[in-house]
């Protein structure tokens, strides 16, 4: 009875602790919000008890819970859709040079989403002598901008699906969203062989941004092919590639997300862990005044 009773006392350390672990508790409390509890992973990493992936994807997983929908989603403007209005052969040369898994359809209007095309089933429009499109659309599935990232990432585990549509508050689309660009938050851009190829490959055109041309690059691009290629000016004096340059401007190693003006050059780390820079996204901007740069 006594021991039973001992045993049963809250607030009391269990047996199988050791004297030193329930010292090191006293001394070291747990932490009492997300920063400090980020501080003790850093220095875990730096202790060398975590490797620099498992640190970048913690964060990442942190990341995730802080973002929404609008956050991340492809921009209504920027979405590869068919409109099942027009012939199969006005939109098949787009599918299969975006070489998409899926695409949104529409009817005339990009507000009008009516379902989703899986590109595999595109082949039966090959092998079979009649084929209707409209037969071949799986369900779209609609969510607001403001839904949660780790809210979305268990609906898509959920309900097995790989892609949303996100409307604004008026019902009107706003943009798309997949189960991989969550995924890119936890464990960094997923390439795949679309992406980048041979080493001719390193520099990468995308659809063009607010300000102007926008280029994906691999931060082990060596500066003076940047340079060849972009038309840029970009010194390699102290280092050679282009992730180096960033993080030599910066004195320091950037994280995922972040944006790096330098002249009228913008750098967005795409994938970043805390030992070096993975891939980068470079937008040329306007060139501006020595007034305006004053003021600013």
């Amino acid at each position: 009875m006594q021991e039973h009773s001992h045993s049963g006392k809250s607030g009391e350390a269990k047996p199988h602790r050791s004297l030193f672990e329930r010292l090191t508790a006293l001394i070291s409390p747990e932490p009492e919000s997300r920063s400090e509890l980020l501080a003790i992973l850093h220095d875990a990493h730096e202790r060398k008890l975590i490797d620099a992936d498992a640190l970048a994807m913690i964060e990442g997983v942190f990341q995730v819970s802080d973002l929404s929908a609008r956050d991340i989603m492809v921009p209504r403007s920027q979405m590869d859709v068919i409109d099942i209005t027009k012939p199969i052969e006005e939109w098949m040369p787009m599918v299969l040079e975006t070489a998409h898994s899926r695409f949104p359809a529409i009817e005339g209007e990009r507000d009008q989403v009516v379902g989703i095309l899986m590109a595999k089933d595109l082949l039966r429009y090959y092998a079979e002598e009649s084929f209707n499109v409209q037969k071949m659309l799986r369900p779209a599935v609609f969510i607001p901008e403001s839904k949660r990232l780790n809210v979305l990432l268990s609906d898509f585990r959920a309900k097995r699906n790989h892609m949303a549509i996100v409307v604004d508050e008026y019902g009107g689309v706003a943009g798309l969203i997949t189960i991989e660009d969550v995924l890119e938050q936890i464990v960094g851009d997923i390439e795949d062989e679309y992406d980048f190829d041979e080493e001719e490959d390193n520099i990468l055109a995308i659809k063009a941004g607010e300000h102007g041309p926008r280029w994906r690059i691999k931060a082990l691009t060596e500066i003076e092919q940047v340079n060849e290629a972009l038309g840029t000016e970009l010194s390699n004096q102290d280092v050679d590639t282009i992730g180096g340059f960033i993080t030599n401007h910066l004195a320091r190693m950037p994280h995922k997300g972040e944006i790096v003006e330098i002249d009228n050059l913008r750098f967005e780390i795409l994938r970043a862990d805390a030992r070096q820079i993975h891939v980068l996204l470079l937008e040329k901007l306007p060139f501006t005044s020595s007034e305006d740069a004053l003021e600013s």
